[in-house]
């Protein structure tokens, strides 16, 4: 996940467009001279990794006389619908990030799309820097399942979930930090009843079907995401969990705790009404921590979802290297730079959750918290991955189909039916 999903649909569609344009075109920039490294990533400039890749990049020149990092934003909507393409051409970037998961870098890792980094990874150490939950994203098998087999993909970061809330709206109604779930919900019935609509989201993109996932997870275990993402037995979407998570996402919708008109909104509408201090609760990931540290104005703490032994997270979003990369030796000089201790302390300290840093050398209040927050998930085996992985495809789906329990269009049981058939069909 990241802070740069939610670019405007405008500024998604020029993007997209010119991205089409270049691997259509064949313009040759996907030709080396070893003095270019070609980066595509999708972070803000002041979220926490990007502000820690931006000194990477810094860093790799410094150590690279005559090598110079061209960096080109793309929005991740954008590297989520084309990447298939793009890096089936010979415009394909030297290293670029990419979305975990079965369904992403598995899918791509099986069409042959990606370099093998296993080697590389026990050469310069990184099999030994990143923990076993962080790993588990790293590698495919032949089916593209995650969780052993090759290395493809390099995480940087962790990251995880949580309720951000806005201290001084709290305040203003009389509401205590919530402690349990019935104290997140008697907190949202007060926002309510003083007209003021508890709950940032984004129907458009990914926070809706997030919320959802988490109060599907409240009501899991290990075994059930196993099934669910592992394939590890059967999948029912009509069973507890998945049943309770449709049906209350559907009764805040009622109540008022999600807007209607929030079936169209982007994730950076949703991070944006936070910031501006409209809204005064936001449930989402360790990416926007960096981007509130630097943007909100007012007082703001974060606490992970009451009443869960479980929440969406896991290792960050991966360094690939795509198979038509033509300065693979310099995109593994960069990735080896984001790991080290200067880049990981740096990334810590502005927010983000880092893989490979020093402990005493994390000197910020919020950063210490949100990482004893990380640990904590951690010891209890808590991150429990993120619900469009199983299926490639299957984020459409759920975005669509979350957008008509928001809109109020679609019945839950249709809702959790129409998940099953798509979630079959993909899995077969």
């Amino acid at each position: 996940m990241s802070t740069a999903r939610g670019r405007t649909a405008a500024a998604a569609v020029i993007l997209s467009g010119s991205l089409l344009l270049t691997s259509c075109g064949g313009s040759g920039s996907g030709s080396s001279d070893g003095t270019t490294l070609r980066l595509w990533h999708y972070e803000g400039p002041t979220s926490a990794m990007g502000i820690a890749w931006n000194e990477a990049v810094k860093e790799f020149e410094a150590t690279h006389p005559g090598v110079k990092v061209k960096f080109e934003e793309k929005s991740f909507e954008q590297i989520q619908k084309t990447a298939q393409m793009v890096l089936n051409s010979s415009d394909a970037p030297d290293v670029m990030e990419y979305n975990k998961g079965n369904a992403t870098a598995g899918l791509l890792s099986r069409q042959g799309l990606l370099t093998d980094l296993t080697a590389e990874a026990a050469r310069r150490g990184w099999d030994k820097k990143l923990g076993a939950s962080v790993r588990t994203t790293s590698r495919y098998d032949a089916d593209g399942v995650m969780g052993s087999g090759k290395w493809y993909g390099v995480p940087d970061y962790a990251e995880y979930t949580m309720v951000y809330y806005n201290k001084d709206l709290f305040r203003k109604y009389g509401i205590a930090e919530p402690k349990t779930f019935d104290d997140l919900t008697a907190a949202m019935d007060t926002f309510v009843r003083n007209k003021v609509t508890p709950l940032a989201n984004s129907g458009s993109e990914y926070m809706a079907q997030q919320y959802l996932y988490q109060l599907a997870l409240s009501k899991a275990d290990r075994s059930w995401v196993d099934r669910y993402e592992l394939y590890q037995g059967k999948v029912d979407f009509h069973d507890q969990a998945w049943t309770y998570a449709a049906t209350t996402f559907a009764d805040w919708v009622k109540k008022g705790y999600i807007a209607r008109t929030s079936s169209g909104t982007t994730a950076e509408q949703a991070g944006v009404s936070f910031i501006r201090g409209k809204a005064p609760i936001l449930f989402s990931g360790s990416w926007w921590y960096g981007r509130f540290q630097s943007d909100a104005t007012f007082g703001w703490g974060s606490f992970l979802w009451p009443g869960s032994n479980l929440t969406l997270g896991s290792g960050g979003n991966l360094w690939v290297v795509p198979k038509n990369s033509a300065n693979k030796q310099l995109a593994y000089d960069f990735i080896d730079i984001t790991l080290s201790k200067k880049i990981q302390n740096l990334l810590g300290n502005k927010g983000g959750v880092p893989v490979a840093a020093d402990p005493g050398a994390i000197t910020d209040p919020r950063a210490k918290r949100l990482i004893a927050d990380f640990t904590t998930l951690s010891a209890r085996d808590g991150l429990a991955f993120y619900p469009d992985w199983p299926v490639a495809g299957f984020y459409d789906t759920l975005v669509s189909e979350t957008q008509k329990l928001i809109t109020g269009s679609e019945s839950t049981d249709a809702y959790l039916s129409n998940l099953q058939t798509a979630y079959d069909k993909g899995t077969k």
